[in-house]
């Protein structure tokens, strides 16, 4: 079996890994180009770039897959896939559009019920629920109290596809983002490589996705970090831990934003006005919200580290009554 494999960060680089160590072919991966991170800007390759390189596989950066939209670049990445003469292709997290043209190249597994299985997406939710780019956060700000991994045999259209294999996991209280997504990346490739082998074997069963149920999960957006202290204190802890590691859940102290990265919900004071610091102290700032009260454990101001609230306060002292803004302050100025 000859696998093109496509995908970007850490969690596709868990799967291409199990592939690989599992002994199966991988004849060409795709991944996003490098981009420039670190202070120095330096242009650093994927997790799964720099895995396939190590492993001296064959490695395409398109900008895009779209006749239309990548121009010469894009008619060299369709003739690479198809000099590959791939039987099927797996794809997890890579942030490129495949169209269909590129869907059909690979010869296919055995048909499992609805044509023959070409290509395999690795989805972190159990479809349908939470189609889209940001299944893990949606759900833990949702406070869905468990989500999984879907096995499902692509299509053109956003995670529709039937359904192969799914497992699930429970979204655990302290679960942040970047725990959860780690948990279900193990997952993911476990089960990539139970579905490649009965796939072959003409194993598995494709089921169609249920109408019922069916929910998207938008891609984040770094306006949405601005926590909103009329909100209930649940809801605001629920999306601290769904923006951690990105865009980070934030608040103003005067012209100072706020990384808050640890926070749960406690009883609070409701007359007071939203945004107040209620206590301020080695437990925790406590902040009046819409219902409840947020006590966050966990800070980072600009140019420091992020630092458990006794450190952080040591430094920057906050004092009670103060009132912390969910809104940077070029959005008062224009309001």
């Amino acid at each position: 079996m000859r696998i093109v494999f496509a995908g970007t960060p850490e969690f596709a680089a868990t799967a291409l890994a199990a592939i690989v160590e599992a002994g199966l072919q991988v004849v060409l991966v795709l991944s996003q180009p490098d981009r420039p991170a670190g202070r120095g800007l330096k242009l650093v390759p994927s997790p799964v770039r720099r895995l396939a390189l190590a492993h001296r596989i064959e490695v395409a950066t398109p900008q895009s897959l779209s006749m239309k939209r990548g121009g010469e670049a894009a008619v060299a990445a369709h003739a690479l896939l198809r000099a590959a003469r791939a039987d099927v292709m797996v794809v997890a997290a890579y942030g490129l559009i495949l169209p269909q043209a590129v869907l059909d190249i690979p010869a296919g597994l055995p048909d499992a019920g609805c044509g023959r299985i070409k290509a395999l997406n690795i989805h972190g939710s159990l479809l349908p629920r939470w189609r889209g780019a940001a299944p893990v956060a949606r759900a833990i700000e949702a406070g869905d109290e468990a989500t999984g991994i879907t096995i499902m045999q692509m299509d053109a259209g956003l995670d529709t596809g039937p359904t192969l294999l799914a497992e699930s996991t429970p979204i655990r209280t302290d679960d942040s983002a970047a725990s959860l997504t780690d948990r279900l990346a193990a997952i993911g490739a476990r089960l990539i490589v139970e579905a490649l082998r009965d796939g072959a074997a003409g194993r598995l069963t494709a089921r169609p996705q249920p109408a019922a149920g069916v929910t998207y999960a938008h891609k984040l957006d770094k306006r949405e970090a601005w926590l909103d202290f009329s909100l209930d204190a649940a809801l605001l802890a629920r999306r601290v831990r769904a923006f951690d590691p990105f865009p980070v859940a934030c608040a103003r102290r005067g012209e100072t934003t706020l990384k808050i990265w640890r926070a749960h919900a406690v009883d609070g004071t409701a007359a007071q006005v939203p945004g107040t610091v209620l206590a301020a102290g080695p437990d925790g700032l406590k902040v009046a919200c819409g219902g409840g009260a947020l006590l966050v454990t966990e800070l980072q101001r600009p140019g420091s580290r992020r630092l458990g609230v006794a450190e952080f306060l040591s430094g920057m002292p906050i004092a009670t009554g103060e009132v912390l803004a969910g809104a940077p302050p070029e959005a008062v100025t224009r309001a």
